[in-house]
């Protein structure tokens, strides 16, 4: 792993976990007043897991970015495409990611965010996938990024089912 690769994904990662950061406010009277699922987890397991996942992301994507496990050489065309194509669906799930705290956060949509969220869940699993093709270790220390994500879906579903009035509370 290059420096300026790991460089690069933690920069954008902490850029995501900044946009997202920004927007989210679990003390704020909105958020109190939602009814929420016996099964969500306490306040503080959040930033620390997700903190864990964000590290893992940029980690696991740059060594993905720099592998040599992938079946081309690095100067192939082939391998470039892969490469770009990887940086795209990194960058998507990035945007995506960010996106949600925007949307339940301070849009007050939770069915809105929880539709998102499992757009996120399916590019997570996707990136999983191309990190495993590039580099299988980094592909499967991602793999808790995807399943978080999953986990955050039915979360943000069973928050929207108990509050179908969110936007008005």
């Amino acid at each position: 792993m290059k420096l300026m690769t790991v460089v690069w994904t933690a920069a954008a990662t902490a850029a995501t976990a900044a946009a997202g950061g920004v927007s989210t406010d679990p003390d704020g009277g909105w958020y109190r007043r939602l009814r929420k699922p016996d099964w969500q987890p306490p306040a503080i397991a959040f930033p620390v897991v997700w903190t864990a996942l964000y590290a893992d992301l940029a980690v696991s994507s740059a060594v993905a970015l720099d592998s040599n496990d992938a079946p081309h050489t690095p100067a192939s065309k082939t391998r470039r495409r892969e490469l770009a194509a990887y940086r795209g669906a990194l960058a998507a799930n990035l945007i995506l990611n960010a996106s949600w705290s925007w949307l339940f956060w301070r849009g007050r949509r939770p069915w809105l965010a929880a539709a998102e969220c499992a757009v996120l869940t399916a590019s997570s699993a996707d990136l999983v996938r191309r990190t495993y093709k590039l580099n299988r270790g980094a592909g499967v220390a991602l793999a808790p990024y995807a399943a978080w994500c999953g986990f955050a879906t039915a979360l943000s579903t069973a928050i929207a089912k108990l509050n179908p009035r969110a936007a008005t509370i």
